[in-house]
Order: C-alpha cells, then structure tokens, then sequence
C-alpha cells in the first residue's frame, strides 16, 4: 500500500519524456497569434461571452483608467457606501441583486433572508458522517467533498430548470459557511484540538454566523462582524472571465448538475493563482519580518523587495504576492474600498505599525517591479494584498482563507450558473492548434 504514495524511478523517467513531448515552445503562441492564457501582451481578454451579471473596467478608449467593479450595473463604490452610512450588513442585499438583478425592496429583502435562515441546516448527521470522517488539512478538498455528497441527499439533484438550481443555490449559499467552518473544526480536532459544534443563528447574518461558529466563545465585535460583511462583498463577484467564474461556465455548459459545477469551480479557486494568492500575501510578510530588522527602513524594506524580484527571498518565485492583476493596470477598485475597513480594524486591534508596513509595501513594490522589470501594463495593488491581513486580524486561521473566498463567491457562481442555462444553450468548446509533426506508425519491435 505504501508503494502508491511513493514516487519510483520509473515515475521519475516517464516524467521526464511527458515534460520533453508537452513542451510548446512559447514563441509559437506569437507566430500563430494564440493568446496564452486567453489575455494578449497588454492584459486583454479574449471575449468568451455576454454576462449581464458584472463588470470589470480597467480600460476606457484603449487605454488603461483607475480600475472600477460594476454589479448588474451598481458601481461597487455606491453599494458599499450605503451601506456602511445606514450601518448595516450587505451580504445578504447584494446575493439578491447578483442572483435575481434588481436591487431588493425592504420586504423582498427580509423574505430572502428568512429563506437563507431556513436553509442553513445540513442534512441529519451530516456532519457526523461526512465532514467528520478523515478530514484534510486543506479545507477546499474537504469542502468538495462534503459538497459532492451532499448530491446523495438531493432528491433531484440533476434537474436543470431554474426553479430546481434557484433552489440549490439557495441551499449551498447558506451551506457554505457551515461546510467551511465545521471542515475546519474537524481537521483541527485530528490535531487533538477541542472540538466544538456550533449551530448557526437564524437571527445573524452570514458574516456574524461566521465569527460565531469559528470562535470557541461564539464572540465577536460589530466592527470585526462588518469588516467581514465587506470582504465578503468584495469577494462576491468579479466578471465572468476570473479562473473559477469561467470555470463555472464551462462545465455549467455540458448540461451537468448543479453539485458538479461548484466543485469545479472549487477546484479551480483551491489554486495558489486564483484564490490561495492571500495566504502567499501572509507568509511573504511573516518572512519579510523575520528578514528585515527595522521595519520602518524603507531602504531595507525596499532591498527585501528586490530580493524577492531576483529570486533570492521566501520562496525564491520571483514575485512580490498581492501586487499586480490579471485586468486593472492603474487600482483593483476592491483594494482602495476595503484599504479604510482594514486600517479601522487594525486600529481597534493595537496593529497599525503593521498596517503601516502593508502600506509602505503598497508604496514601494509597483516603483520596484517597474525599475526591475520589463512590464507591458501598470501594476497595483490588488484585493489579496489586505484580505490575509484582515483574515489574520480576525483570529481566522490560515486553512480558512481560500474557504473564505468559496464562501462569498458561491454567490457569484450561483449568478452564472443560472446566466448560462438561460441564455446559452450551447456548450463551450474553444479550439487548440495542433502543433505536434505528423508521424507514422512505428510496429513496436522496430521502435527504439
């Protein structure tokens, strides 16, 4: 049995000639015009559809402008504000606009969050029989699995109509959290860490239920609840191209179910690329302290930077994490909105020192990359830069990060989802360009 987890010579040979004959030279990709990564040298996208459901605008005449994020045509900006002038929580308000379109009326906004409050329940010992049962220390590969079995106990689970996937939408939006959090309670109880159950309050919204299922005292702080509320926000959505929304789209297109296609798109944001990015934003930090004596020294921390650059820090990648963005050039519109959230929290937790140092990264890092490098668009902050940092703020543990991110954009899967059974009814099947020889069959006592 051992022998399976064990990579051999043979694994070690044959690897070698599957790397020798999947290599596609790169300068292929510009002879035959082929946009790697579906984006040209300038960072723009090759358009794969029409989405009513948001917008990411980063360019305007051609040329690069500040970044904005439009949900079914709100600037995010506006959402935010009100908000946060009516001191209240949005999660719930803006799940409504991205899965129904319109902005909710105060009753149909109460009736949504009743129907979210009765839906967040699992089925009898799921827990138990499920989440409990050899549990991973990844979160994401936990979540999946708790939601690929949750199929099981649907009694329609590949129905397609609207009804049907409005309604396990529904259900996964309000499950999620629970998923998320008792995942992580089961791996941290393999540990031979206490373990506590806590049954969420229908009286709470998402973010609240949360804190109060995370934390052994079931505490939390109406700042630590909001700041939160808007991460989630800000994670919610972010145009039908990202990795995993893209994702959703794709597999929703075979005509598959509902539970297959968020596991997709689970796996999709598991990568380091796409949701793990904050964690990587955390670890750089903790090593840069362990690094740099005097923190406040720009000039050290400026020298830790080019380090990083040239290969010769943390992880030796070449890459300062949180800085740079597939699409914005000039902001990441979710980085200057949840910057305030982040320095009021940091305040209230006696860490603005570290805030500052967040900040002279911010600062420092484009006017580096641009000195070190050779770059074909603008560089800025993006929303993974502060989100670790909030995580950490709020007691969260790291495995909860990227669970975090399922949590809010499981709003924005629902939305596609439902987009592209409506409005599609095609399945997406983009072209490859063949680019191997053509050869001819050797019989295999001849083959050397």
């Amino acid at each position: 049995m051992e022998r399976i987890f064990e990579i051999t010579p043979l694994d070690i040979e044959n690897s070698k000639r599957c790397a020798l004959n999947n290599s596609v030279p790169p300068e292929l990709y510009q002879k035959y015009d082929v946009k790697r990564g579906l984006r040209d040298i300038d960072g723009n996208g090759v358009v794969a559809g029409l989405t009513n459901i948001s917008e990411v605008k980063a360019k305007e005449n051609g040329k690069p402008c500040p970044g904005e994020l439009y949900y079914r045509g709100y600037n995010v900006r506006d959402l935010v504000k009100h908000v946060v002038e009516e001191k209240r929580f949005g999660f719930e308000e803006i799940a409504y606009l991205l899965l129904i379109g319109d902005l909710p009326t105060q009753l149909q906004l109460d009736e949504f969050r009743e129907e979210l409050a009765q839906r967040r329940t699992l089925p009898q010992n799921f827990t138990r029989d499920v989440i409990m049962k050899a549990p991973s220390e990844n979160m994401m590969i936990t979540l999946a699995k708790s939601l690929l079995t949750l199929y099981s106990y649907d009694p329609n689970p590949e129905d397609t109509s609207i009804p049907n996937v409005t309604r396990q939408c529904l259900n996964l939006i309000s499950q999620f959290p629970m998923l998320a959090v008792y995942s992580y309670n089961a791996y941290s109880h393999s540990l031979g860490n206490s373990l506590y159950i806590h049954q969420p309050d229908p009286d709470l919204c998402t973010a609240e239920n949360v804190l109060r299922m995370l934390r052994p005292d079931k505490s939390y702080s109406q700042l630590e609840a909001s700041v939160l509320d808007m991460a989630l926000i800000l994670h919610m959505e972010h145009g039908g191209g990202n990795n995993s929304s893209f994702t959703t789209r794709v597999v929703t297109s075979s005509g598959t179910d509902t539970y297959s296609v968020m596991a997709a798109a689970l796996a999709s944001l598991k990568g380091p690329r796409h949701g793990g990015a904050n964690i990587k934003v955390v670890q750089m930090f903790d090593d840069l302290k362990e690094n740099v004596r005097d923190l406040k020294d720009e000039d050290a921390v400026a020298d830790y930077l080019r380090r990083l650059l040239h290969k010769q820090a943390f992880d030796n990648a070449g890459l300062i994490y949180g800085i740079g963005h597939a699409v914005y050039s000039i902001s990441d519109p979710r980085a200057e909105i949840f910057k305030g959230f982040v320095e009021r929290l940091a305040e209230a937790k006696g860490l603005t020192d570290e805030f500052n140092l967040y900040t002279m990264v911010e600062r420092l890092a484009p006017q580096l990359i641009a000195q070190e490098r050779r770059i074909y668009k603008g560089v800025n902050t993006n929303v993974d830069f502060y989100s670790g940092f909030v995580y950490n703020m709020l007691g969260l543990p790291v495995e909860m990060y990227t669970p975090m991110f399922a949590v809010a954009r499981i709003v924005g899967w629902s939305a596609h989802r439902l987009e592209e059974i409506v409005s599609a009814e095609k399945i997406i099947r983009p072209a490859y360009k063949a680019v191997a020889p053509r050869r001819e069959y050797v019989p295999i006592a001849d083959r050397k």
